[in-house]
């Protein structure tokens, strides 16, 4: 308490006053306020102005405009500019220089929007980069929040290599240039791609001027479609066609590659002016062919699977990168023609014998057949004349049936070997394809491979008990099961068929014979060899006839004298046909029974 002074109050203190607020200085309220205002900015609402960023958090921006309160901003309004820290230079737009709170209101949103449009011109006309956030995917590319303005970004102007996922873009800021504005619509379009393609141009023609034939280069797998692979050179694009991803067949370039792989790849091709580049990887390692053992020669087995094939005959491949051609000709002893689908499918393991092997050519023969003995070679003792067998029905010809015994042995049988009594007019009405017929070897032809066959000559000729049964003179009933124009087949006992010409056809009361009408039949002539059966039904009733008017004349002879009478009766006979000696007999004993 020692230490404590008396100090004395100001003598000319106005305590009243200073109880009702008023100032206690000699300088005006008013004076005091002017001098305040005075070191803030002049603002006005509905302007554009500059601010500083004085703090930031998750949510929102202040910003510092000089003017007597900061400016609350949300934080999203900002979102195409990640890098926004404390101290940058923003520009906002002054809604309301004081709320109901007594607050600033500032919006940077409307601030880009006001001069959006004279930016984005003057971007595109100093060919300006820009920054922008990519709001959402839509229908071919990306919006784009450019200076506030909704700007188009094309799928084709992302990146210079195809995009395979557009949703990892949406909610990244990136750098971009105004390619294309639209005054009329106000529509804008940007590009990513078009910042890196320049900066691209320059390492292209580094690396095009010192392309050469067969240099190794490493390349990204850009892009993969069914004929080849798009490398991307460092941006330089090559192709490596299917044929060149492997020595080996390739069906789908994804088997040997994968997207975004680095590779080295070989120059094989390139135009003129080096836009197009063939690029090769199989070339990076030697030849299979190369590789193949010494050993191998003709003659060998091999195994492989089927890799490729074709009706003329199928691809195998018996190491990655080494085919042979087993021809169809060389699947099977049969001398039929077949596919060599018929044998064999893609994926099968197979097991050949070389027959062929040429190294320089890089080509090689094979065949399948060889694995079994060919079976010509043992013909006469498996398959010797007058054996039988049973045969299946390959082909038809009109001369005869094409059938095989077995797989490599073919035979003929001729039309006129199926049967000894059915007329055959084409073999289709004996047998079908496919059908399993019993054959006898007639004849072996080696030489042509082929045999000759019989299907008849398994049954004993009936033709040698017809040759007693059908004499000429007998008669027999027939039925007429087809009509001709040069006569009519009649249907004999036995299951023979016989013909009878239109005039041998004439009924007794005149009337033409009709078909499926049963009548007797005279034998007129009988051929063995050629199997043919002449019939007449007209004849039986003229022979009876002739007999009767010749019996009245031997009547009115028996008048004459005995010494006229044998010379009569020999004239008579000698005038007799074969097919009248029948009648004559009748009536002998007809004559006889009148005695």
């Amino acid at each position: 308490m020692e230490n404590l002074k008396n100090i004395a109050p100001i003598e000319d203190f106005n305590w009243d006053a200073y109880e009702q607020g008023e100032a206690l200085t000699t300088v005006s309220h008013d004076e005091l306020e002017k001098a305040y205002d005075s070191t803030l900015n002049k603002v006005n609402d509905r302007e554009v102005v500059d601010g500083t960023v004085i703090s930031m958090n998750k949510r929102e921006v202040v910003v510092n405009i000089g003017y007597k309160s900061d400016g609350i901003i949300p934080l999203n309004e900002f979102r195409y500019n990640p890098e926004l820290t404390v101290g940058d230079t923003v520009e906002v737009y002054i809604e309301n220089q004081e709320d109901k709170k007594g607050q600033l209101v500032l919006s940077h949103r409307k601030a880009r929007a006001t001069r959006s449009w004279d930016r984005v011109n003057a971007a595109l006309e100093n060919e300006e980069i820009i920054k922008g956030y990519i709001k959402c995917r839509t229908k071919g590319g990306m919006i784009v929040d450019v200076f506030g303005i909704e700007a188009f970004l094309p799928g084709s102007q992302i990146d210079v290599k195809p995009i395979r996922d557009y949703d990892v873009f949406v909610g990244k800021t990136m750098e971009f240039k105004v390619v294309k504005i639209n005054q009329e619509f106000k529509n804008v379009v940007v590009s990513h791609k078009a910042l890196i393609e320049a900066e691209l141009e320059q390492q292209k023609k580094e690396i095009i001027g010192k392309l050469e034939k067969g240099q190794v280069l490493e390349g990204t797998v850009k892009n993969i479609t069914s004929y080849g692979v798009f490398i991307d050179l460092g941006g330089v694009d090559g192709l490596i066609h299917i044929t060149d991803l492997s020595w080996g067949r390739v069906s789908d370039p994804k088997e040997v590659v994968e997207l975004d792989q680095k590779l080295n790849v070989v120059i094989l091709d390139f135009d003129d002016e080096k836009k197009r580049i063939a690029l090769g990887l199989k070339q990076l390692t030697p030849h299979p062919w190369d590789a193949l053992s010494t050993e191998l020669k003709v003659g060998d087995h091999v195994k492989g699977k089927v890799v490729v094939m074709a009706d003329y005959g199928a691809f195998i491949e018996i190491a990655t990168g080494v085919e042979g051609l087993i021809h169809v000709s060389e699947m099977s002893w049969s001398q039929h023609l077949r596919s060599a689908q018929d044998f064999m499918k893609v994926g099968d393991e197979v097991e050949a014998v070389v027959l062929t092997l040429d190294r320089e050519e890089r080509k090689m023969s094979l065949g399948i057949k060889q694995l079994k003995q060919d079976p010509w070679e043992t013909i006469e003792t498996k398959y010797p004349v007058a054996s039988k067998h049973t045969a299946k029905v390959r082909n038809f010809t009109n001369f005869g049936v094409f059938v095989e015994i077995e797989e490599g042995v073919d035979g003929l049988i001729h039309i006129s070997d199926l049967s000894w009594t059915k007329k055959v007019k084409h073999p289709s009405e004996f047998t079908q394809i496919g059908a399993d017929i019993d054959v006898q070897v007639l004849e072996i032809d080696k030489e042509n491979r082929r045999l000759s066959l019989g299907h008849k000559q398994l049954e004993e000729n009936p033709w040698d008990v017809f040759e007693t049964l059908f004499t000429v003179g007998s008669v027999h009933e027939g039925t007429i099961i087809e009509m001709l124009d040069k006569g009519a087949v009649v249907a004999l006992p036995y299951g023979v068929e016989g013909f009878a010409t239109p005039k041998h056809l004439v009924k007794e009361d005149g009337a033409q014979a009709q078909l499926d009408e049963k009548l007797d039949f005279k034998v007129i002539e009988f051929n063995k060899d050629a199997k043919r059966i002449i019939l007449s039904h007209s004849r039986i009733f003229e022979d009876v006839a002739k007999s009767e008017e010749k019996a009245e004349k031997k009547a009115a002879a028996k008048k004459t004298s005995k010494k006229e009478d044998a010379p009569m009766i020999q004239n008579q006979a000698a005038s007799t046909t074969l097919g009248d000696l029948d009648a004559l007999a009748a009536l002998k004993e007809q004559m006889e029974g009148k005695k």
